[in-house]
């Protein structure tokens, strides 16, 4: 209890994975974003959706002296480690307040679609296989810094040639996977090109 007696509150299920699943967890993480729109009740409890719109993006937590209000009447607010977590769970940047990375993203994205919508086209059916998170196999050398692979049903970013561990509080020490040469890709297709392509995303402290 606190000191008035009331209960804490408890943490929302608002923090995504790179598998894209929800958690409740209390540290947010250093970015946030949605899914196009509100996915929760009244009383702060997610129902069956996870996604109302192709539009799923990452923010900046701040942005123009904005300030962000979790879970209001809007849209239901998510939070990432940093933007590998985001882009292996399906999103890409906000064209609001992320104008210059969304531009970059675009610019790196594979057949140069005209604009977000195009690109949310295709992000969209690369990152859901019916209700789940589509997955697929590439060889591990063939993958650029910043894609994220599963090994054991674990979560792995790519830094620097090196596997790191995935976890909600950050990156644990490189991992040796002696012997494995084909993975299963969590980041979409798509992203893994603007990643070949340029694309830098934005890694947590703990992953730089």
């Amino acid at each position: 209890m606190d000191p008035v007696g009331k209960p804490p509150l408890r943490p929302l299920q608002n923090r995504v994975d790179p598998f894209g699943e929800f958690h409740a967890v209390a540290d947010r993480g250093a970015l946030m974003g949605n899914r196009g729109g509100r996915l929760h009740d009244g009383e702060r409890r997610l129902g069956a959706r996870r996604w109302t719109s192709r539009r799923w993006i990452v923010c900046v937590c701040e942005f123009r002296g904005r300030r962000r209000k979790v879970w209001g009447e809007g849209y239901t607010e998510l939070f990432f480690l940093d933007e590998p977590t985001a882009l292996a769970a399906g999103h890409r940047p906000c064209f609001e307040c992320r104008r210059s990375a969304a531009e970059a993203f675009l610019a790196a994205f594979p057949g140069r679609p005209r604009g977000a919508d195009a690109m949310d086209e295709v992000l969209h059916r690369e990152r859901l296989d019916g209700r789940a998170q589509r997955l697929w196999r590439a060889p591990l050398a063939a993958l650029p810094d910043g894609a994220v692979v599963a090994i054991d049903g674990r979560a792995y970013a790519l830094r620097d040639g090196a596997l790191l561990p995935w976890s909600f509080e950050g990156y644990g020490p490189a991992a040796a996977f002696d012997g494995v040469t084909e993975v299963v890709v969590l980041t979409p297709p798509s992203t893994v090109a603007a990643l070949k392509a340029g694309y830098a995303p934005l890694w947590t402290a703990a992953g730089a």
